[in-house]
Protein backbone atom coordinates (compact mmCIF):
# COMPACT_ATOMS: atom_id res chain seq x y z
CA UNK A 1 0.00 0.00 0.00
CA UNK A 2 2.83 2.35 0.93
CA UNK A 3 4.42 2.07 -2.52
CA UNK A 4 1.20 3.43 -4.04
CA UNK A 5 0.92 6.28 -1.52
CA UNK A 6 4.45 7.65 -2.07
CA UNK A 7 3.96 8.57 -5.75
CA UNK A 8 0.56 10.01 -4.87
CA UNK A 9 2.15 12.15 -2.16
CA UNK A 10 4.76 13.40 -4.62
CA UNK A 11 2.06 14.29 -7.13
CA UNK A 12 0.06 16.06 -4.40
CA UNK A 13 3.13 18.03 -3.26
CA UNK A 14 3.85 19.14 -6.82
CA UNK A 15 0.20 20.14 -7.31
CA UNK A 16 0.24 22.19 -4.10
CA UNK A 17 3.46 23.91 -5.08
CA UNK A 18 2.09 24.68 -8.53
CA UNK A 19 -1.11 26.03 -6.98
CA UNK A 20 0.92 28.28 -4.67
CA UNK A 21 2.88 29.65 -7.62
CA UNK A 22 -0.31 30.15 -9.60
CA UNK A 23 -1.75 32.00 -6.61
CA UNK A 24 1.05 34.56 -6.77
CA UNK A 25 3.91 33.11 -4.72
CA UNK A 26 6.23 34.38 -7.48
CA UNK A 27 5.89 37.47 -9.63
CA UNK A 28 6.49 37.75 -13.36
CA UNK A 29 7.31 40.57 -15.77
CA UNK A 30 3.56 41.09 -16.24
CA UNK A 31 3.24 42.03 -12.56
CA UNK A 32 5.74 44.89 -12.82
CA UNK A 33 3.24 47.74 -13.19
CA UNK A 34 0.59 46.08 -11.00
CA UNK A 35 2.68 45.76 -7.82
CA UNK A 36 3.35 48.93 -5.75
CA UNK A 37 7.07 49.60 -5.38
CA UNK A 38 9.57 52.09 -3.93
CA UNK A 39 12.86 53.41 -5.25
CA UNK A 40 14.44 54.59 -2.00
CA UNK A 41 17.46 56.43 -3.41
CA UNK A 42 17.07 58.92 -6.22
CA UNK A 43 18.01 62.58 -6.72
CA UNK A 44 15.47 64.89 -8.37
CA UNK A 45 17.12 68.29 -8.74
CA UNK A 46 14.59 69.68 -11.18
CA UNK A 47 11.09 71.09 -11.02
CA UNK A 48 10.15 68.99 -14.05
CA UNK A 49 7.47 66.49 -13.00
CA UNK A 50 8.20 63.95 -15.75
CA UNK A 51 10.09 61.47 -13.55
CA UNK A 52 7.36 61.58 -10.91
CA UNK A 53 4.77 61.00 -13.65
CA UNK A 54 6.74 57.98 -14.89
CA UNK A 55 6.91 56.64 -11.34
CA UNK A 56 3.15 56.99 -11.00
CA UNK A 57 2.60 55.20 -14.31
CA UNK A 58 4.85 52.30 -13.25
CA UNK A 59 3.50 52.13 -9.68
CA UNK A 60 6.62 53.51 -7.95
CA UNK A 61 6.95 55.77 -4.93
CA UNK A 62 10.17 57.76 -4.76
CA UNK A 63 12.52 58.89 -2.01
CA UNK A 64 14.48 61.85 -3.37
CA UNK A 65 17.61 62.59 -1.37
CA UNK A 66 19.46 65.86 -0.86
CA UNK A 67 23.24 65.46 -0.75
CA UNK A 68 26.08 67.82 0.16
CA UNK A 69 28.24 67.04 -2.85
CA UNK A 70 30.14 69.49 -5.06
CA UNK A 71 28.36 68.31 -8.21
CA UNK A 72 24.91 68.98 -6.75
CA UNK A 73 23.00 72.26 -6.45
CA UNK A 74 23.19 74.08 -3.12
CA UNK A 75 21.39 72.39 -0.25
CA UNK A 76 18.84 75.19 -0.21
CA UNK A 77 18.11 74.66 -3.91
CA UNK A 78 17.81 70.91 -3.36
CA UNK A 79 15.43 71.49 -0.47
CA UNK A 80 13.19 73.64 -2.66
CA UNK A 81 13.18 71.02 -5.42
CA UNK A 82 12.33 68.33 -2.88
CA UNK A 83 9.46 70.28 -1.33
CA UNK A 84 8.09 71.17 -4.77
CA UNK A 85 8.23 67.59 -6.04
CA UNK A 86 6.71 66.26 -2.83
CA UNK A 87 3.80 68.67 -3.03
CA UNK A 88 3.26 68.08 -6.74
CA UNK A 89 3.69 64.34 -6.28
CA UNK A 90 0.59 64.13 -4.09
CA UNK A 91 1.89 61.24 -2.01
CA UNK A 92 4.14 59.77 -4.71
CA UNK A 93 7.34 61.39 -3.37
CA UNK A 94 9.02 61.75 0.01
CA UNK A 95 12.40 63.34 0.63
CA UNK A 96 15.47 63.38 2.82
CA UNK A 97 17.52 66.42 3.75
CA UNK A 98 21.27 66.72 4.28
CA UNK A 99 23.93 68.90 5.90
CA UNK A 100 27.57 69.71 5.36
CA UNK A 101 30.18 70.01 8.09
CA UNK A 102 32.06 73.01 6.79
CA UNK A 103 32.61 75.37 9.71
CA UNK A 104 32.66 72.62 12.31
CA UNK A 105 36.20 73.69 13.25
CA UNK A 106 35.77 77.45 13.16
CA UNK A 107 32.16 78.30 14.03
CA UNK A 108 31.31 78.03 17.72
CA UNK A 109 27.60 78.09 16.85
CA UNK A 110 27.91 75.37 14.19
CA UNK A 111 25.89 72.73 16.05
CA UNK A 112 22.94 75.02 16.78
CA UNK A 113 22.83 76.16 13.15
CA UNK A 114 22.77 72.57 11.88
CA UNK A 115 20.09 71.50 14.35
CA UNK A 116 17.96 74.50 13.34
CA UNK A 117 18.46 73.58 9.67
CA UNK A 118 17.42 69.97 10.24
CA UNK A 119 14.46 71.05 12.36
CA UNK A 120 13.26 73.31 9.54
CA UNK A 121 13.60 70.45 7.04
CA UNK A 122 11.70 68.04 9.29
CA UNK A 123 8.87 70.57 9.66
CA UNK A 124 8.78 70.79 5.86
CA UNK A 125 8.36 67.01 5.66
CA UNK A 126 11.84 65.46 5.42
CA UNK A 127 11.77 61.80 6.49
CA UNK A 128 15.53 61.31 6.79
CA UNK A 129 18.99 62.87 6.67
CA UNK A 130 21.76 62.00 4.22
CA UNK A 131 25.46 62.08 5.07
CA UNK A 132 27.91 61.69 2.21
CA UNK A 133 31.35 60.21 1.69
CA UNK A 134 33.04 63.61 1.95
CA UNK A 135 32.83 62.91 5.68
CA UNK A 136 35.84 60.63 5.89
CA UNK A 137 37.24 61.50 2.46
CA UNK A 138 37.41 65.30 2.26
CA UNK A 139 36.82 67.26 5.44
CA UNK A 140 39.87 67.68 7.68
CA UNK A 141 40.71 69.22 11.02
CA UNK A 142 43.02 72.21 11.31
CA UNK A 143 45.97 69.85 11.76
CA UNK A 144 45.09 67.86 8.65
CA UNK A 145 43.35 64.86 10.21
CA UNK A 146 40.30 63.52 8.38
CA UNK A 147 36.98 64.15 10.11
CA UNK A 148 35.18 60.81 10.30
CA UNK A 149 31.49 60.11 10.81
CA UNK A 150 32.11 59.03 14.43
CA UNK A 151 33.66 62.39 15.36
CA UNK A 152 32.29 63.27 18.84
CA UNK A 153 31.21 66.70 17.58
CA UNK A 154 28.57 64.99 15.42
CA UNK A 155 27.04 63.00 18.28
CA UNK A 156 24.52 65.66 19.32
CA UNK A 157 23.38 66.07 15.72
CA UNK A 158 22.92 62.31 15.31
CA UNK A 159 21.04 62.16 18.61
CA UNK A 160 18.73 64.91 17.38
CA UNK A 161 17.96 62.88 14.24
CA UNK A 162 17.22 59.85 16.43
CA UNK A 163 14.97 61.77 18.81
CA UNK A 164 13.01 63.16 15.88
CA UNK A 165 12.44 59.54 14.74
CA UNK A 166 14.11 60.16 11.40
CA UNK A 167 16.40 57.85 9.46
CA UNK A 168 20.08 58.54 8.86
CA UNK A 169 21.01 57.64 5.26
CA UNK A 170 24.73 57.01 5.48
CA UNK A 171 26.94 56.93 2.41
CA UNK A 172 30.17 56.28 4.26
CA UNK A 173 33.19 54.92 2.43
CA UNK A 174 33.01 53.48 -1.06
CA UNK A 175 32.88 50.03 -2.68
CA UNK A 176 35.94 47.94 -1.96
CA UNK A 177 36.85 48.35 -5.63
CA UNK A 178 37.72 51.95 -4.78
CA UNK A 179 40.93 50.71 -3.15
CA UNK A 180 41.90 48.55 -6.15
CA UNK A 181 43.50 49.45 -9.49
CA UNK A 182 41.02 49.93 -12.33
CA UNK A 183 41.89 46.66 -14.04
CA UNK A 184 41.23 44.71 -10.82
CA UNK A 185 37.73 46.07 -10.21
CA UNK A 186 34.85 43.63 -10.43
CA UNK A 187 32.13 45.69 -12.15
CA UNK A 188 32.19 48.10 -15.05
CA UNK A 189 30.29 50.95 -13.40
CA UNK A 190 32.89 51.23 -10.62
CA UNK A 191 35.66 51.18 -13.21
CA UNK A 192 33.97 53.95 -15.18
CA UNK A 193 33.19 56.07 -12.12
CA UNK A 194 36.67 56.01 -10.60
CA UNK A 195 38.28 56.60 -13.97
CA UNK A 196 36.24 59.79 -14.24
CA UNK A 197 36.63 60.75 -10.55
CA UNK A 198 40.25 60.03 -9.60
CA UNK A 199 39.90 62.28 -6.54
CA UNK A 200 37.73 59.54 -5.00
CA UNK A 201 39.79 56.60 -6.26
CA UNK A 202 41.47 55.65 -3.01
CA UNK A 203 43.97 53.36 -4.71
CA UNK A 204 45.58 56.58 -5.90
CA UNK A 205 45.50 58.12 -2.40
CA UNK A 206 47.05 55.68 0.08
CA UNK A 207 47.43 58.51 2.61
CA UNK A 208 43.62 58.68 3.00
CA UNK A 209 41.67 56.53 5.50
CA UNK A 210 41.46 52.90 4.42
CA UNK A 211 38.35 50.97 3.46
CA UNK A 212 38.30 49.31 6.89
CA UNK A 213 38.79 52.61 8.72
CA UNK A 214 35.78 54.07 6.90
CA UNK A 215 33.54 51.17 7.89
CA UNK A 216 34.93 51.08 11.43
CA UNK A 217 33.90 54.72 11.89
CA UNK A 218 30.39 53.96 10.62
CA UNK A 219 30.15 50.92 12.89
CA UNK A 220 31.29 53.05 15.83
CA UNK A 221 28.31 55.34 15.18
CA UNK A 222 26.02 52.29 15.27
CA UNK A 223 27.56 51.29 18.60
CA UNK A 224 27.27 54.77 20.10
CA UNK A 225 23.71 55.33 18.85
CA UNK A 226 21.88 51.99 19.10
CA UNK A 227 18.51 53.75 18.87
CA UNK A 228 19.37 55.59 15.66
CA UNK A 229 17.73 54.07 12.59
CA UNK A 230 20.39 53.86 9.88
CA UNK A 231 20.06 53.12 6.16
CA UNK A 232 23.50 52.13 4.91
CA UNK A 233 23.43 53.53 1.39
CA UNK A 234 24.93 51.45 -1.42
CA UNK A 235 24.72 48.16 0.52
CA UNK A 236 26.55 49.85 3.38
CA UNK A 237 29.73 49.79 1.26
CA UNK A 238 29.82 46.03 1.89
CA UNK A 239 28.65 45.21 -1.61
CA UNK A 240 31.41 42.74 -2.41
CA UNK A 241 30.47 39.82 -0.13
CA UNK A 242 27.08 38.75 1.22
CA UNK A 243 28.67 36.87 4.12
CA UNK A 244 30.45 40.00 5.35
CA UNK A 245 27.31 42.09 4.89
CA UNK A 246 25.26 39.48 6.76
CA UNK A 247 27.69 39.60 9.70
CA UNK A 248 27.31 43.39 9.90
CA UNK A 249 23.52 43.18 9.77
CA UNK A 250 23.65 40.60 12.55
CA UNK A 251 25.71 42.91 14.76
CA UNK A 252 23.57 46.01 14.30
CA UNK A 253 19.81 45.44 14.38
CA UNK A 254 19.06 49.12 13.66
CA UNK A 255 20.85 48.93 10.30
CA UNK A 256 19.18 48.40 6.95
CA UNK A 257 20.89 48.84 3.58
CA UNK A 258 19.76 50.14 0.23
CA UNK A 259 21.02 48.71 -3.04
CA UNK A 260 21.52 51.97 -4.92
CA UNK A 261 24.09 51.57 -7.71
CA UNK A 262 25.26 48.25 -6.22
CA UNK A 263 22.87 45.66 -7.66
CA UNK A 264 25.57 44.84 -10.18
CA UNK A 265 27.75 43.64 -7.31
CA UNK A 266 25.05 41.18 -6.30
CA UNK A 267 24.78 40.04 -9.89
CA UNK A 268 28.54 39.57 -9.96
CA UNK A 269 28.38 37.37 -6.85
CA UNK A 270 25.76 35.14 -8.49
CA UNK A 271 28.40 34.15 -11.06
CA UNK A 272 30.31 32.40 -8.29
CA UNK A 273 27.55 31.17 -5.95
CA UNK A 274 24.03 31.89 -7.14
CA UNK A 275 22.31 30.03 -4.31
CA UNK A 276 24.25 31.89 -1.63
CA UNK A 277 22.93 35.22 -2.97
CA UNK A 278 19.37 33.86 -3.10
CA UNK A 279 19.67 32.60 0.47
CA UNK A 280 21.01 35.97 1.62
CA UNK A 281 18.03 37.84 0.17
CA UNK A 282 15.59 35.44 1.76
CA UNK A 283 17.25 35.49 5.18
CA UNK A 284 17.70 39.28 5.29
CA UNK A 285 14.51 40.21 3.47
CA UNK A 286 13.56 42.65 6.27
CA UNK A 287 16.83 44.59 6.02
CA UNK A 288 17.09 45.37 2.29
CA UNK A 289 15.72 48.33 0.33
CA UNK A 290 15.38 48.55 -3.43
CA UNK A 291 17.12 51.65 -4.81
CA UNK A 292 18.88 52.79 -7.96
CA UNK A 293 20.64 56.17 -7.39
CA UNK A 294 18.88 57.48 -10.49
CA UNK A 295 18.53 61.21 -10.92
CA UNK A 296 17.06 64.08 -12.89
CA UNK A 297 18.87 67.42 -13.00
CA UNK A 298 17.56 70.65 -14.45
CA UNK A 299 20.07 70.42 -17.32
CA UNK A 300 19.36 66.79 -18.24
CA UNK A 301 17.63 65.50 -21.33
CA UNK A 302 14.34 64.49 -19.74
CA UNK A 303 13.50 61.93 -22.42
CA UNK A 304 16.91 60.30 -22.05
CA UNK A 305 16.61 60.09 -18.27
CA UNK A 306 13.11 58.61 -18.42
CA UNK A 307 14.16 55.93 -20.89
CA UNK A 308 17.21 55.02 -18.81
CA UNK A 309 15.29 54.90 -15.52
CA UNK A 310 12.48 52.78 -16.91
CA UNK A 311 14.96 50.35 -18.44
CA UNK A 312 16.79 50.07 -15.11
CA UNK A 313 13.59 49.55 -13.15
CA UNK A 314 12.34 46.84 -15.50
CA UNK A 315 15.69 45.02 -15.66
CA UNK A 316 16.07 45.03 -11.88
CA UNK A 317 12.55 43.64 -11.49
CA UNK A 318 13.49 40.86 -13.88
CA UNK A 319 16.63 40.10 -11.84
CA UNK A 320 14.71 39.78 -8.59
CA UNK A 321 11.63 37.96 -9.89
CA UNK A 322 12.80 35.66 -12.71
CA UNK A 323 15.30 32.86 -13.12
CA UNK A 324 16.26 33.88 -16.65
CA UNK A 325 19.76 34.46 -17.95
CA UNK A 326 20.37 38.20 -18.17
CA UNK A 327 22.83 40.83 -19.32
CA UNK A 328 23.64 44.10 -17.54
CA UNK A 329 26.07 46.90 -18.40
CA UNK A 330 27.89 46.37 -15.09
CA UNK A 331 29.06 42.89 -16.12
CA UNK A 332 30.63 41.32 -19.19
CA UNK A 333 29.08 37.90 -18.47
CA UNK A 334 25.51 36.64 -18.35
CA UNK A 335 24.01 35.92 -14.95
CA UNK A 336 20.84 34.27 -13.68
CA UNK A 337 17.95 36.03 -11.98
CA UNK A 338 17.23 35.35 -8.30
CA UNK A 339 13.54 34.33 -8.70
CA UNK A 340 12.67 35.47 -5.18
CA UNK A 341 9.29 34.65 -3.63
CA UNK A 342 6.67 37.36 -3.95
CA UNK A 343 6.68 37.99 -0.20
CA UNK A 344 10.40 38.76 -0.28
CA UNK A 345 9.98 41.03 -3.30
CA UNK A 346 7.19 42.93 -1.53
CA UNK A 347 9.49 43.62 1.41
CA UNK A 348 12.52 44.84 -0.50
CA UNK A 349 10.39 46.87 -2.92
CA UNK A 350 7.82 48.38 -0.55
CA UNK A 351 7.18 47.17 2.98
CA UNK A 352 10.67 47.85 4.34
CA UNK A 353 10.65 51.36 2.89
CA UNK A 354 7.32 52.14 4.50
CA UNK A 355 8.66 50.94 7.84
CA UNK A 356 12.05 52.65 7.68
CA UNK A 357 10.94 56.03 6.43
CA UNK A 358 7.49 56.24 8.04
CA UNK A 359 5.98 58.28 5.21
CA UNK A 360 3.14 60.50 6.35
CA UNK A 361 3.94 60.11 10.06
Amino acid sequence: MLKFLVPFAIILLFACRQKAEDAGQFYSAEDFTRIPKWDTHIHINSSDSALVALARKLNFHLLTINVASPSSPSLEEQLQYAVTNTLNGKGQVVWATSFDISGIESDSNWLNKKIDSLDRAFKLGAVGVKVWKNIGMEYRTANGQFIMIDDPRLDSLLSFIEHQNKTLIAHIGEPRNCWLPLDSMTVNNDRDYFRKHPQYHMYLHPEFPTYHQQLAARDHVLQKHPGLRVDGAHLGSIEWNVDTLAATLNRYPQLVVDMAARIGHMQYQTLHDHQKVVDFFIKYQDRLLYATDSGLDATDSVAGVLASVEKRWRNDWKFFTSDELMNAPELNEKFKGLHLPAGVVDKIYRLNAERVFNPGK
